[in-house]
């Protein structure tokens, strides 16, 4: 499966610094940031400017700048050519991937946190005083190194307005709410 679009690069503001898969960036390895791929997941990334290409691994999350698809390390960017431009038009192939991908998800979805909580207990009276005013009241499971957690969620929502507007309502009925991306 693929995907074409705008890719960028990031480096030096970044380097040794944590990314989301936990490992420290450095902008030396072929590495990547894309929003919905899983952490771990194989890409080739072919510049459709000038037909170089280059095999990197998804470990980090981006770009958040509007219109852009994919985030390279800057050994990555260095080795299609883009880095003097700083973009380039690309197209990001799958490899091989950690789990199974049926499409490239062009943006993230979102889903409201409503507590987490150590205890299993505590997180099912939460989802059980939730279900009397709420639908799609789930509890995520989040194994830590030290220990587990247990969050309730409420909803997926496609963008970010639709999880505002439904987390202002579960405000206005006493709840805190955090907006979360999947």
């Amino acid at each position: 499966m693929s995907q074409t679009g705008i890719a960028s690069w990031y480096g030096p503001g970044f380097h040794g610094k944590s990314a989301a898969n936990g490992e420290i960036y450095d902008q030396n390895e072929l590495t990547a940031a894309h929003q919905t791929l899983p952490l771990g997941t194989r890409v080739m990334i072919t510049n459709l400017e000038n037909g170089s290409a280059t095999e990197v691994t998804v470990t980090d999350r981006g770009p958040f700048a509007k219109g852009r698809i994919i985030d390279l390390s800057y050994a990555a960017a260095q080795s299609i050519d883009m880095i003097g431009p700083g973009t380039a038009s690309v197209r990001v192939d799958v490899i091989d991937s950690p789990t199974r991908i049926q499409t490239i998800r062009p943006s993230l979805d979102y889903t409201l946190q409503l507590g987490s909580f150590s205890q299993l207990q505590n997180a099912r009276q939460l989802r059980d005083r939730l279900v009397t005013s709420f639908a799609d009241v789930t509890i995520a499971t989040l194994q830590s190194k030290d220990a587990t957690y247990y969050r309730v969620h409420l909803g997926t929502f496609a963008n970010r307005a639709d999880a505002e507007e439904r987390a202002r309502q579960v405000t206005q009925a006493g709840y805190s709410v955090i907006i979360m991306e999947k």
